[in-house]
């Protein structure tokens, strides 16, 4: 029996590529070695459905469309009528990006664009976000600015921030149907702040969207600079290899080809049907062991470097999205899904690390490791030691100190941090969630809870019309929420919610409190 118990575990559950440079150590999972053959039909299925997914099968229900995020990166697995399709674009991003850098392309008084907005949501917002904020620094050609909801607040102070510099600032913005309320409030808001210094939209601005939406349609009567397809078969959370993903980091001076051939080297990698050689399918059967293939441990994202803190939010999306599903493909109950949270490290340690150590067993945390802290040389804080080798040390510390306390944890590690190995990652887990849906048996490409928010806000949208127009016709006669309710045949207490609102946005309608919501009176000042 070895001295030190933990080494030949570690030593036999440590997975490293040598191209790319990534390796996954699952040895702090707790996996039985017989784990992959007791859930080997659950694991072949999985594979096979990759390889459908990959072969262009109809996988999107919703949309009854393909999923082809793979074939962005490796064109030559499409169709064979997308291929050159993939190609193009992604030599067209390349050659704006290089006009708008070399001055080619101009603001309407000749001037050389300084500043990027990003007018989007969701996973339209979330990739590139992650990408800018992971891999730019002072020498960014562009500053970059991002409009990711319909918050008038936030708005108001990114364009404040842009200031005098809006006539040298390019608009992008991202829908795919054209129809997204928050990315169409953010235009809409972006256009009037233009249109209140003097100037025209349109010559600042470019669409990203599927052709012939309505956004499609907007840039074209409005003679935009420019559109760039967003093909059909690309979904909003693995899109950050698409011109989603690709004209904001191209813009931001990111090498988008090193990104892309770290994504199709990990997806070459992660093909591969011997488990033990296939990090994803490693990183999907450790989710799949601790949650007791149901979800019943959350997942705490682990970054430890700064340029990585949105990964936890960018994979918040990736895998809540895909993952979080009610029926699985045969229709039946099982209500699924991965919390996922996370923000950095070290900082973690003075945060909920202590909860993570000492609380609730109720989590398994995943710790990103860069291994080259610096490309600097480090500057000693104490005697031979650097702030980097702090860092490592609070990493390995953690998850020493996590293990002691019987806390699972999976650690994955790259050498540097460059656009490379973000594709690397961003492929690692976009294949890891593919296969954990074909573990339990889901579809990770369908949303049917996202149209169900959509619908909701849509419902209330109207109640809030229906009250205002009531108020107005009421002639400043107060009125509870309930009484509305009744006017208007709606719920008491959304007409309620509605009711608030409009006595705090707009200067026409007052409330009296009362004892309580059922008492409170509101009146529109005629």
């Amino acid at each position: 029996m070895s001295k030190h118990p933990t080494w030949p575990e570690f030593s036999s559950n440590l997975l490293r590529y040598s191209d790319p440079d990534l390796w996954l150590d699952y040895s702090r999972m707790g996996i039985p070695e017989d784990y992959p053959e007791a859930n080997a039909a659950a694991i072949k299925r999985a594979i096979e459905e990759m390889r459908n997914i990959e072969s262009g099968e109809i996988v999107n229900t919703d949309e009854n469309r393909m999923v082809g995020h793979y074939w962005l990166r490796n064109p030559s697995l499409a169709p064979k009528a997308l291929e050159p399709v993939i190609m193009r674009n992604v030599a067209e991003i390349k050659a704006f990006a290089s006009g708008i850098h070399k001055g080619e392309i101009l603001t309407p008084r000749d001037e050389t664009f300084l500043n990027l907005l990003v007018i989007g949501i969701g996973g339209s917002a979330l990739g590139p976000q992650l990408a800018i904020d992971a891999l730019t620094g002072a020498d960014i050609p562009m500053s970059v600015h991002f409009l990711d909801n319909t918050d008038p607040d936030g708005i108001d102070r990114e364009i404040k921030r842009i200031g005098n510099g809006l006539n040298r600032t390019l608009s992008l913005v991202i829908s795919k149907s054209g129809g997204t309320k928050e990315t169409r409030n953010g235009m809409l808001e972006a256009k009037a702040a233009y249109e209140a210094a003097g100037l025209d939209f349109g010559r600042h601005a470019v669409a990203i969207t599927a052709p012939g939406s309505k956004l499609d349609q907007f840039a074209n009567e409005h003679n935009w600079i420019g559109r760039f397809e967003m093909n059909d078969w690309v979904g909003g959370r693995t899109s950050i290899t698409s011109v989603v993903g690709l004209m904001p980091m191209a813009l931001a001076g990111i090498d988008i080809e090193d990104f892309l051939n770290g994504a199709a080297q990990t997806d070459a990698k992660t093909r591969n049907s011997e488990v033990q050689e296939n990090a994803s399918m490693l990183l999907a059967l450790a989710w799949h062991h601790a949650g007791n293939g149901k979800g019943d441990k959350s997942m705490v994202i682990l970054p430890y470097k700064d340029r990585l803190r949105l990964l936890s939010s960018y994979l918040q999306q990736l895998v809540m999205e895909s993952i979080g599903k009610e029926l699985d493909r045969d229709s039946k109950l099982v209500n699924q899904g991965i919390n996922v949270f996370g923000n950095k490290g070290s900082t973690d340690q003075h945060a909920y690390v202590q909860q993570l150590r000492d609380g609730p067993e109720n989590f398994f945390a995943t710790f990103i490791e860069i291994r080259q802290t610096s490309a600097r040389q480090g500057m000693e804080v104490d005697p031979g030691i650097t702030t980097g080798d702090y860092l490592e040390g609070f990493l390995r510390g953690t998850r020493k100190a996590l293990f002691e306390s019987g806390r699972k944890s999976i650690t994955i590690s790259i050498p540097c941090l460059n656009a490379y190995y973000l594709g690397c990652l961003v492929a690692l887990y976009e294949r890891a969630v593919s296969f954990y849906a074909g573990l339990i048996n889901i579809n990770a490409y369908h949303q049917p809870g996202v149209e169900a928010g959509k619908a909701a806000a849509g419902q209330f949208l109207e109640i809030l019309s229906m009250v205002e127009s009531q108020l107005h016709s009421s002639n400043g006669q107060p009125f509870t929420a309930e009484e509305i309710a009744d006017m208007i045949n709606t719920d008491p207490e959304e007409t309620f919610h509605a009711l608030c609102h409009l006595a705090a946005n707009r200067k026409s309608i007052t409330v009296e409190l009362g004892a309580s919501p059922a008492e409170d009176r509101f009146t529109m000042v005629i």
